[in-house]
């Protein structure tokens, strides 16, 4: 800020060009700890709230593979449980963290 200021980067500047660059990583990992803890919390709540209405979803398949003990299913599930996690953490939140780390020089 010190630095910004010297510059010549006050108020809404200063906020712009200093504060909010540097606050982005933390932003950022901010988002990728949210989306973990709602994928968790959907699965969670689908498997709780099972009902044919809702339609099939992944938690619905590992709790059907539960009550049936059809463990082909419940491995099936929860590997596609663990693609959509890994999926999302690498097209989406890992561009996102290298071109993040590469405009601040920490990753060539």
């Amino acid at each position: 800020l010190r630095a910004g200021r010297s510059l010549g980067a006050t108020g809404l500047r200063g906020a712009r060009h200093v504060v909010m660059p540097a606050a982005l990583p933390g932003y950022l990992a901010g988002l990728k700890q949210g989306w973990a803890f709602s994928w968790r919390s959907l699965m969670a709540a689908e498997i709780i709230a099972s009902s044919p209405d809702l339609g099939l979803g992944l938690g619905q398949l590992l709790e059907s593979g539960r009550e049936t003990s059809d463990m082909a299913r419940i491995f099936l599930a929860i590997v596609l449980i663990l693609l959509v996690g890994v999926a999302v953490d690498l097209l989406v939140f890992g561009p996102l963290e290298r071109r993040t780390l590469r405009r601040r020089g920490l990753r060539p």
